[in-house]
């Protein structure tokens, strides 16, 4: 409901609906309406409405596993893996069983630390998770300063929470004013922060060659040195 305040926000100030997306890629990262609602949301207020509750819905919600709704569970989840699963059900219409089923039982989805994920990984995929990790692990160690020169990396691991908690709630009448409180938050990050991430990383990547190339939950990694 928040996004669409903004979205009528930016209607009655002129603000162009790719504007206005932009705007709220910015502010909500990962978790920013698709492009197809932005749209459709901003010509609805742009035609006059001003509720931005949903209209009531005639019969019951589709209870189908069709193949028209799993590819677009898939899409969603694709576009938007923090999405939940009553977001989805809300957007498609399907109840909230059958959207759980989907994602459990046929495209083999769980939840990740937020994020939907394969359930499953073959012997290659983690495989090749636990090489990637023996080699950055190797690197690091024959190269001391190779992570102070990391210009960026996972932002949904690190950078993009930082900026997401002070922003959140926050009003912009211009991209410019994004930007410069986006600088002033990036600014305002404590070389200590950088170097927490840096060690974290190591340990993931440790613990990725542990678990044997596994997926693993949360980022406060226990591991005997």
């Amino acid at each position: 409901m928040e996004q669409r305040v903004c979205i009528n926000f930016c209607v009655k100030n002129g603000i162009k609906c790719s504007k206005t997306l932009e705007m709220l890629t910015v502010a909500y990262g990962e978790s920013t309406l698709s492009k197809k609602n932005v749209y459709k949301w901003y010509k609805l207020f742009q035609e006059g409405r001003e509720n931005v509750n949903d209209e009531p819905r005639s019969g019951r919600p589709s209870t189908s596993k069709t193949d028209e709704n799993v590819q677009e569970v898939k899409e969603i989840v694709l576009k938007n893996r923090r999405i939940t699963i009553r977001e989805i059900v809300d957007d498609l219409n399907i109840s909230f069983g059958s959207c759980q089923s989907i994602l459990t039982d046929v495209l083999g989805m769980t939840r990740v630390s937020a994020k939907f994920v394969p359930k499953l990984l073959n012997l290659d995929q983690k495989q090749c998770r636990m090489n990637i990790a023996q080699d950055m692990l190797n690197d690091v160690n024959d190269d001391p300063d190779l992570l102070k020169r990391v210009i960026t990396g996972d932002e949904t691991f690190f950078l993009f929470p930082k900026l997401k908690r002070p922003m959140k709630g926050r009003r912009f009448a211009t991209i410019e004013e994004i930007k410069a409180a986006s600088l002033e938050e990036l600014k305002a990050i404590p070389k200590s922060a950088f170097q927490k991430c840096f060690d974290d990383w190591k340990k993931r990547w440790h613990k990725c060659i542990v678990s044997e190339g596994d997926y693993f939950e949360g980022d406060n990694i226990i591991l005997d040195e």
